[in-house]
């Protein structure tokens, strides 16, 4: 009798222990997480500006889950400019990078292979003090302007000193980084900037009618497209294959729930940099946000083949490449990786 009470017991014990680890099991299931799945999942380092137009697909692909889903874990690694995560790249301290417009320069010259589209960009825009007499784009002549060289800013300025036949010969230049800009504009040690969102929007909240914006990446737009990318250094996809295409799948996930809640994702890119959420939702202006299904469309009709060559020709005209430099945009762009990813 002893014997069969404590077979009963014991039966007991095993059902009530199984039960509550399938409650475990189902739990983490309904709550879209897999206890044992982290330490299956592959870590991405993603170098990233802190703005808007940087952040807001991979901390919406954090935050939904797109990413995980993928088997891909984000470490996310902040940078100042596009210049310097594509230098971080190099280095191997980061997988995966974002950059802008400017930066773009340098997977021309075969520094960097861009894997995926990220957006057409409007967050540039040169920046005049009226109380130190830049009013308008002419007013440029002879003034000091400060860019950070070798980003967006130095090719908006670019454009902007064109319209009215100037060259940077024509004005003088002070080379540095985006925090300091906005710093040197509001101080008044210089007459005017280059510079993009949130130090533009910084610059005018504090200054107010004091400035003035000369010109952005919209009045450009038709002859120089101002296209923001990801990037890994070459060679990396033949290594990588695999992981890379999970990312970008976790990253179109992101870019269609990103377009029907702007918001929401600026409160989550705001809560990562930890900002005002106010001065991210600003932000939401600074690019043209399209769905994975707009950008296969781009790809298969040419489109996005057009705006890569035209901002390589822009490049030269502006004297920033030469013709040597010119290269077929299917050798740096991986068409074919965004392609698969959204199959």
């Amino acid at each position: 009798m002893k014997k069969l009470l404590g077979l009963i017991m014991i039966t007991l014990i095993a059902f009530f222990v199984i039960g509550c680890s399938s409650d475990e099991v189902s739990k983490g299931k309904e709550d879209g997480k897999n206890p044992s799945n982290k330490e299956s999942l592959t870590t991405m380092k993603v170098g990233y500006m802190p703005n808007y137009a940087s952040l807001n697909t991979v901390v919406a692909g954090m935050r939904i889950g797109s990413f995980e889903d993928e088997g891909i874990e984000v470490e996310l690694v902040e940078f100042a400019d596009g210049p310097t995560i594509i230098a971080a790249l190099e280095s191997g301290s980061i997988d995966i990078g974002y950059i802008g417009p400017g930066a773009h320069v340098l997977p021309i010259q075969g520094k960097a292979e861009i894997f995926a589209f990220s957006q057409l960009g409007n967050a540039d825009e040169v920046i005049g003090n009226v109380e130190k007499g830049v009013s308008s784009i002419k007013d440029l002549k002879g003034k000091t302007i400060a860019v950070a060289t070798g980003t967006s800013s130095e090719t908006i300025l670019d454009l902007t000193l064109a319209e009215v036949g100037l060259t940077k010969d024509d004005v003088k230049l002070m080379n540095m980084d985006a925090s300091a800009i906005v710093t040197a504009m509001i101080s008044g040690s210089v007459d005017a900037v280059a510079t993009w969102s949130p130090n533009t929007n910084a610059i005018k909240n504090e200054m107010g009618d004091k400035v003035v914006m000369l010109s952005n990446n919209a009045r450009y737009a038709e002859q120089f497209p101002s296209i923001a990318s990801w990037v890994i250094t070459p060679g990396y996809a033949d290594k990588n294959g695999v992981p890379l295409e999970s990312f970008t799948r976790g990253l179109m996930k992101a870019m269609d729930y990103r377009v029907a809640h702007l918001e929401e994702v600026a409160e989550w890119v705001a809560e990562e940099i930890a900002v005002d959420p106010a001065s991210v939702v600003e932000q939401t202006g600074d690019g043209e946000w399209i769905t994975s299904e707009e950008l296969i469309k781009r790809i298969n009709d040419g489109t996005l083949e057009a705006y890569y060559k035209k901002q390589q020709e822009n490049f030269i005209e502006a004297g920033r490449l030469t013709d040597a430099d010119m290269r077929p945009v299917k050798e740096y762009v991986l068409f074919e990786n965004m392609q698969n990813a959204a199959k």
